[in-house]
């Protein structure tokens, strides 16, 4: 190899070197980065007085009083097979990742002996001394904004008619059903 390759080589190994220096230069010129003065995302949360725990019904919502009466208990059975994995349903039926649902409708919201229940829901069932069937509805229909901060991962029945099915169904679920609104 004469000196003449050579030189053509190492100026070809220096010019692509230049060359790159060059390009990471002028992109930094054009790209000027930003630094925050704090690093990573400023995350808003909501305040107490922003929050509520009633979910507003929707306006074109038969209250569920007269839902209920057109409810079928066993079409509740079916939609409560999306609940089966998470809760038991039967008399004795021990409790699950969610609480067992035997003589849930008027117990205690957060009071079954035996279950950890969120901080959320205990403080829930301070405020109100059972469930309602409006409460139960409005639960049902999105559980994580009805109840802000509980564990309960299910996003909710958005079909008025299944809630009802599914109140139904719950409300049979015990030895003494409470009674239907308006009895």
């Amino acid at each position: 190899m004469d000196s003449f390759t050579l030189n053509k080589a190492a100026g070809a190994v220096l010019m692509v070197l230049i060359l790159t220096m060059g390009v990471g230069i002028v992109s930094d010129i054009i790209f000027e980065p930003t630094i925050p003065g704090e690093p990573g995302y400023e995350i808003v949360l909501a305040t107490p007085e922003d929050s509520t725990s009633e979910v507003e019904p929707e306006p074109d919502v038969v209250p569920i009083g007269e839902r209920l009466m057109a409810a079928s208990a066993s079409a509740g059975e079916n939609v409560a097979k999306k609940c089966a994995a998470c809760h038991s349903f039967d008399q004795g039926g021990g409790n699950k990742v969610g609480p067992a649902l035997w003589n849930v409708m008027g117990r205690k919201p957060g009071g079954l002996d035996g279950f950890g229940y969120s901080s959320a829901m205990t403080a829930y069932g301070e405020e109100k001394p059972e469930w309602t069937y409006e409460g139960m509805d409005n639960f049902l229909a999105a559980p994580k904004q009805y109840i802000s901060g509980t564990s309960m991962g299910f996003a909710g029945l958005r079909r008025p008619e299944e809630r009802a099915d599914m109140i139904a169904y719950l409300r049979e679920l015990s030895e003494n059903p409470m009674p239907l609104p308006g009895q």
